[in-house]
């Protein structure tokens, strides 16, 4: 029988809404997670998922692809890659040489922070690109400004530098992704008031925030800031 995950502390995001978070299209995300086919001369080939799914042996959700917090985050990693212009031939080999000193779910670990440069670079020669061949300066680009935005804005790390909550508007900290608490999904941190149920609250009130800051016993600032962050993902 196939061992299933916790739901508590584990987070639960749809595939959808999962791409929703991380900013990048449904279709992309559906191919990085469950792999895809193509033709090649009298055949075809297979490009297999980037990694296997926290849900991936529950039998209610393991055919459903919904991600788990630590999904996510690796999801916005990737994401962050590939709108830098790296291959994902390139990001498929620094997961597989990560995972074997930094364990599962490697992208969004602390470690990976001093030793991310190592690892892409390494992952640039096994994935037959010729470090030589690339731009110096891009490479130190797209290493920058993908682990430091991934790592230190906005993840919260425990003791054991394990990921334990993701604010993605980092400046203020008031919307945060805790998989303790209502499954990962976005929420005031104060409070705990999911930010759709503001968002919905806020419209249906006539965008009056004071009235529903009142509702909800939260902070007019916090209501705002629920708003701002659906609005964004409604983008």
């Amino acid at each position: 029988m196939n061992q299933q995950p916790s739901l508590l502390g584990t987070g639960m995001y749809p595939l959808a809404r999962a791409a929703r978070l991380v900013r990048a299209e449904l279709r992309t995300v559906r191919r990085w997670l469950k792999g895809y086919s193509w033709k090649h001369g009298d055949g075809r080939k297979i490009s297999g998922p980037l990694w296997t799914l926290e849900y991936a042996g529950d039998e209610e959700f393991g055919d459903e692809q919904v991600l788990g917090f630590h999904d996510l985050l690796e999801l916005r990693t990737v994401a962050r890659f590939v709108e830098q212009g790296v291959s994902l031939q390139v990001i498929r080999a620094t997961i597989d040489v990560a995972r074997e000193t930094l364990g599962d779910y490697p992208l969004h670990s602390r470690r990976f922070v001093t030793d991310g440069k190592k690892i892409f670079l390494e992952a640039v020669e096994r994935a037959g690109e010729d470090p030589k061949l690339l731009d110096v300066r891009k490479q130190q680009f797209a290493m920058d400004a993908v682990i430091r935005p991934s790592l230190l804005e906005g993840i919260e790390y425990g003791a054991d530098a394990s990921a334990l909550r993701w604010f993605p508007m980092p400046r203020k900290r008031l919307v945060v992704l805790d998989p303790q608490v209502q499954f990962g999904e976005p929420i005031v941190a104060e409070s705990g008031v999911p930010t759709d149920t503001l968002a919905a609250a806020f419209k249906a009130e006539g965008e009056n925030v004071e009235r529903v800051a009142r509702l909800y016993r939260v902070k007019p600032l916090e209501v705002k800031a629920a708003v701002a962050f659906e609005q964004q993902l409604a983008a």
